[in-house]
Parts: C-alpha cells; structure tokens; sequence
C-alpha cells in the first residue's frame, strides 16, 4: 500500500485541512479549486487595473507642459510656506489672524524668476495686504528686516543671477516642496 508523501495542507478556498495528491495542490476539491481559481484572477484583474492606473498617471505626468509643472510646483511651494509661517503674524501688517492667508513674494516671482522658490523671498501674508495693497512692500521690507536682516534684504534687491528651470527641475523642485509641507504639517498637527 502507497502512503501518501505529502504533508497536510490548509484549502485556499474552504480552510478545511487536506492531504494533497498532487506537490502544487492548494486545494481540497475541484470546487474549492475553482473558486480559488476567481479569487486569484479577480486578485489579478485588480493588480493589472493598477498598473494601467499607474502608467497613464505616468505618461501624463510625462506630456504635462512645462508651465503646469511649474504652476503645480508654485503651488506646493506657497502650501510649505504658509506651514512653515503656520503661528507667525502677517509680514506687512502684523496681523496675527486675518483670516486667508498667501504665500507673498517680496520681489515678485514675475519679473524676478530667480527669487520665485527663494525661501527667504516669500512669507506668510494676510489676502489684503498681498491682493488689494500689492504686497504691501514698505511694511514688508520692515518686516523682513525685523525677521531675516538687513544683509538679506539686501540680498534680495540686488541683482540676481539669471536662471532656467527645466520641467525636471522643477518635478524636483514640487516633490521636495510636497515633502517638506507633509512635514511640517505633521509636526503642526494640522491639515
């Protein structure tokens, strides 16, 4: 009489212990098989769907034009400094609570790209003074004296060497920033 060589396994399908005839059996029954069978290509279906999800994630990343990268990558950049700003008051005008808060340039990103991800270019500051009053610049000058120095400012007004961002630069520049408000964010406690 053969004695069966294989140790005793759990069904993939039905958990019920079996004694496979078979080295890759996983199941105890045809049944219990075909059902194992769905369940894996279900597993399969949702594990392709993610991919494709994945790739045209990729290939649209890869034919966004070079001014969204850069919209998006401003847009990170303005989310890390009102975080990093989170408790401080409105540059300009000191107001500790004014409501909506943006992310205001001292030089403006428009005519000064250089300055446009420059840490020390841009602060926390309330909606009036950087929409309606244009930033505000007499305060905001005082105000970055008071915070960063004269020898920054100083800095900031004068001349700037002249730089290009490739979109790549600037994928790095909107992954660092994303990483860095995620940061900061947990530490705040706040979303």
């Amino acid at each position: 009489m053969l004695k069966n060589r294989f140790r005793p396994k759990k069904c993939k399908a039905c958990g019920s212990k079996f004694t496979p005839q078979k080295t890759f059996q996983v199941a105890c029954s045809i049944n219990c098989a075909i059902v194992d069978g769905r369940r894996n290509n279900e597993k399969e279906a949702k594990r392709k769907a993610k991919e494709e999800r994945k790739q045209i994630r990729a290939d649209k990343e890869r034919i966004k034009p070079r001014r969204q990268v850069e919209k998006e990558a401003q847009a990170k950049f303005n989310k890390f400094i009102r975080m990093r700003d989170y408790y401080r008051p409105c540059i300009s005008c000191g107001k500790p609570n004014a409501g909506k808060w943006d992310a205001g340039h001292y030089r403006p990103s428009g005519p000064n790209p250089e300055l446009r991800f420059d840490e020390e270019n841009c602060h926390k500051q309330c909606v009036p003074c950087n929409r309606h009053l244009s930033g505000n610049l007499v305060f905001y000058r005082q105000g970055l004296i008071d915070r960063l120095g004269q020898s920054v400012v100083d800095r900031l007004e004068g001349p700037q060497q002249a730089q290009h961002r490739s979109k790549e630069d600037l994928q790095e520049i909107k992954a660092y920033y994303t990483k860095l408000a995620r940061e900061v964010e947990r530490e705040l406690g706040v979303t």
